[in-house]
């Protein structure tokens, strides 16, 4: 998979130093728009800057600018998504907007958030007809630790990391909830059952067994 990251992600991940996980789970690779780096992160990451273009020079992060996206053919697609994204969302969501836009127009299947607010861009992505799966560090922690890439007890504890190191306040028996709610139980969109259908029957995942033992730790 493929993922276009948004500012409060990336922040999310490498100020818990689990920056690895996004490049791990998103093995075909991992966008961020330069307005995301050069502004949203100057702005509210200046900690973990020295982090992330360390990982950009040597290429675990790939940095899309105008230029690239112009070469590309593709930079009025892309002017044209942040466009219409800017109309649905509020304008303290413009690095959400660069994220969701660059992922649109260059096929990054997911998109990387943790806006979570009603009308924001987690919760408007699954209720709209659009291709874009959206995640939250959270989510990636879950389908890791279902995929056996962690054991229960490595999973809360890199959650925990994340939630007191972003002052996110997140409860992960809710975020497990919310999880299973979506991706198994009762789903938005089919699309995101299907999907977890298919990585289950590949991965011979026991869906059950796994929920009971990392239920037992929340």
């Amino acid at each position: 998979m493929r993922a276009s990251l948004d500012t409060n992600a990336v922040i999310h991940f490498y100020r818990a130093g689990l920056q690895d996980i996004l490049f791990r789970f998103f093995d075909e690779g991992v966008f961020i728009y330069e307005q995301i780096r050069d502004i949203e992160l100057e702005n509210h990451g200046k900690d973990i800057l020295e982090q992330v273009d360390a990982d950009i020079e040597a290429g675990k992060i790939e940095k899309y600018s105008t230029e690239r996206l112009k070469e590309l053919g593709v930079f009025k697609i892309f002017e044209n998504n942040v466009h219409e994204n800017r109309m649905l969302y509020e304008t303290g969501d413009l690095g959400e907007v660069y994220a969701i836009a660059l992922a649109q127009t260059i096929g990054a299947y997911c998109l990387v958030t943790d806006d979570i607010k009603q009308g924001g861009p987690y919760m408007s992505l699954m209720q709209f007809d659009d291709d874009i799966m959206p995640f939250t560090f959270a989510d990636i922690l879950i389908f890791r630790y279902l995929i056996g890439d962690a054991n229960a007890s490595r999973t809360v504890k890199d959650f925990n990391l994340i939630n007191a190191r972003s002052g996110l306040n997140w409860a992960f028996r809710s975020q497990v909830t919310k999880f299973i709610k979506r991706f198994w139980a009762d789903p938005y969109r089919q699309e995101d059952l299907k999907w977890m259908q298919e990585m289950v029957t590949q991965k011979e995942i026991a869906v059950k067994t796994k929920f009971m033992e990392l239920k037992e730790l929340l």
